[in-house]
């Protein structure tokens, strides 16, 4: 009966809840009196009692968890998430307008930076790895190279933002292969087997930088 009862009364309004709790005390105080003034009841009598006395105050418990604990929980619950929100928000506009990006290796450097260099990996890299006969496809990644290289050191040859940094040490060794390559095969040679693993190389080191 306790458990029906405060099933039934979870949708009990605080006023309601108050009320019934201050009218289980005093019917309580009601029925210790009656106890006093007629010890010579029998212990049925007794047992009744004490099942009307528990069964409500098992219902007030309930009614009280039911009502009022999970609306403190949802409420912590929302607020936490509401905060893990806003820090979210708050960190991609910090990042969004931040110039400056991490690295694989955990340095700080120049997002522009960052690109070009990355560029200049993937399309070289594409390049070198070109097998087709397509002689269209295999100009195409050639051209893209070419430009992202020239891009490159038009921003930041020379720039002493980045000019200690390893990735730029390593694309400046691979730009130095090429030239000197093609200064002594001509501008039409195909790259020799032992440059191009060279290179390769180098910009699988350099990318461990980016």
């Amino acid at each position: 009966m306790a458990i029906i009862l405060a099933t039934k009364t979870c949708s009990i309004t605080n006023s309601k809840t108050v009320e019934g709790i201050k009218r289980f005390a005093s019917e309580d105080k009601l029925q210790s009196r009656s106890n006093i003034a007629l010890p010579h009841l029998e212990a049925s009598s007794s047992r009744r009692h004490l099942l009307v006395s528990v069964g409500p105050s098992l219902a007030t418990l309930a009614t009280l968890a039911c009502g009022l604990s999970p609306s403190v929980v949802w409420a912590d619950e929302n607020s936490g998430n509401k905060e893990e929100e806003d820090k979210g928000v708050i960190g991609a506009i910090k990042s969004l307008f931040d110039p400056n990006e991490k690295t694989k290796s955990g340095k700080v450097l120049p997002k522009a930076y960052l690109k070009s260099a990355r560029e200049v990996v993937k399309t070289l890299r594409e390049s070198l790895n070109e097998t087709s006969d397509d002689i269209a496809k295999f100009r195409r990644t050639a051209d893209s190279a070419k430009e992202s290289i020239r891009e490159y050191l038009g921003s930041w040859r020379g720039n002493q933002t980045v000019v200690q940094e390893e990735s730029y040490v390593i694309l400046e060794k691979v730009i130095r292969s090429l030239a000197n390559f093609y200064s002594k095969a001509g501008p039409s040679a195909p790259l020799s087997q032992e440059v191009k693993y060279e290179i390769l190389d180098y910009l699988n080191t350099a990318e461990e930088f980016l």
